[in-house]
């Protein structure tokens, strides 16, 4: 492999980042180019931190020769196992060290000290090179601090000397390409994290200008946990964010994965629109949401009960409507969530549930758009006017649809 190749591969490198390729396609097209230009590379990977609720990262790997899975996440390092083997690689040697590279002859007599190289020698590698390539305090974002990478060769006389000057100059603008598609997909992780996936959608496509909306139909979710004010009173100070966390899980994964979004997290509320054309299938994704929370509702007090710790119910107000969807706010200061009077109703029927004993709310307006024949199931509670409500109108439940502690 001569410097003309150095050229090509890096050429590629920027064409692939700028198109969006993603991080394992560069790691796998990175591997393969060098290796076909002469480069003796039979393995490779390269691991990033991230700005995640969940993962703590996210590494990349290619083999010659096995089929690997080629991407992986992985979550916090900070203790047990994870913390043992992140501690003993070679990634945090250099870390921890404040150096650049370090390199171990394994088919030569150095030592097999970190994590991993025992199973690179088994395999038969021959030498292996380790490297961090740090961000600057203004490149950073979380504990997106640095790129790592490593790579092995199975050639009998290892990596030469300029085997590794080539690699030193290739990998920092592979590292350049994959934080460019990692900061693009942080963007798209905190967008739908605090916004939700739909909304999310739509700032990412670029309609983030003030007062930019678009009038949809949607059903319309309100829910709230039956007697939080008490709960909190009345339970340790830090078994409140526990209890938060466990009932917001159930009832935002079961509108999820019933099709809805969520648009809002109002302390113990959330406010949350099932979008479609059609008024029946909306109103029914919004049942099966509520259907689903409660077998999950089931599953988590018996846990919760279990370990002696409070339990709850959440009740739910659903309607149906005409709302404007899009962006309300200053021009520092933006939200994308829904307005309108029907987002008010919605609210003030979920509040009802606590006067009439119920834990479901349905309006009349929902209960006209579900088929005639699924209407039986419906049972009405009677007529009420709703605070800040213009119009009475007749609420709708669920059998069993009974506050439950």
């Amino acid at each position: 492999m001569d410097y003309s190749d150095v050229s090509t591969i890096a050429a590629w490198i920027t064409e692939q980042g700028l198109k969006g390729a993603s991080e394992a396609e560069l790691m796998t097209g990175f591997c393969s180019a060098c290796r076909n230009a002469g480069l003796p590379l039979d393995r490779g990977l390269a691991l990033m931190d991230t700005l995640h609720p969940v993962h703590e990262g996210r590494a990349f790997r290619w083999d010659s020769v096995e089929k690997i899975e080629t991407e992986f996440e992985y979550g916090p390092t900070s203790s047990g196992e994870a913390a043992a083997s992140w501690q003993s690689s070679a990634f945090y040697h250099l870390w921890s060290r404040n150096e650049r590279e370090i390199r171990r002859r394994i088919g030569f007599g150095d030592p097999i000290e970190f994590t991993m190289l025992d199973k690179i020698a088994e395999a038969g590698h021959t030498d292996f090179v380790a490297m961090v390539h740090r961000f600057s305090e203004a490149g950073t974002i979380g504990e997106m601090d640095c790129f790592f990478s490593h790579f092995a060769t199975k050639h009998p006389e290892g990596f030469s000397d300029h085997d590794l000057a080539i690699l030193r100059k290739l990998v920092p603008v592979l590292g350049l390409a994959i934080k460019c598609i990692g900061l693009g997909r942080i963007a798209r992780t905190i967008a739908e994290v605090y916004l939700g996936e739909d909304a999310a959608r739509q700032v990412m496509e670029g309609k983030i200008s003030r007062g930019k909306s678009e009038r949809i139909s949607a059903a319309l979710w309100f829910s709230d946990l039956l007697n939080y004010t008490k709960i909190s009173d009345s339970v340790p100070p830090e078994e409140i964010i526990p209890l938060l966390n466990d009932y917001s899980e159930a009832v935002i994964t079961a509108i999820h994965e019933s099709g809805g979004n969520v648009l809002k997290l109002i302390g113990d509320g959330v406010l949350a629109i099932f979008k479609g054309e059609v008024r029946a299938e909306t109103c029914h994704a919004a049942l099966s949401a509520e259907s689903l929370l409660r077998k999950k509702l089931g599953t988590l007090n018996a846990a919760r009960a279990a370990d002696g710790r409070a339990t709850t119910d959440v009740y739910i107000g659903l309607h149906i409507g005409d709302v404007f969807y899009g962006n309300i706010g200053s021009q520092d200061r933006l939200d994308f969530t829904v307005i309108g009077p029907a987002v008010n109703e919605v609210s003030r029927i979920a509040s009802m549930c606590r006067s009439v004993d119920l834990n479901l709310l349905i309006s009349s307006d929902f209960a006209m758009a579900i088929p005639e024949e699924q209407r039986a199931a419906l049972a009405c509670v009677g007529r009420y006017a709703l605070r800040g409500v213009q119009r009475a109108q007749e609420l709708y439940t669920l059998d069993n649809a009974r506050l439950n502690v």
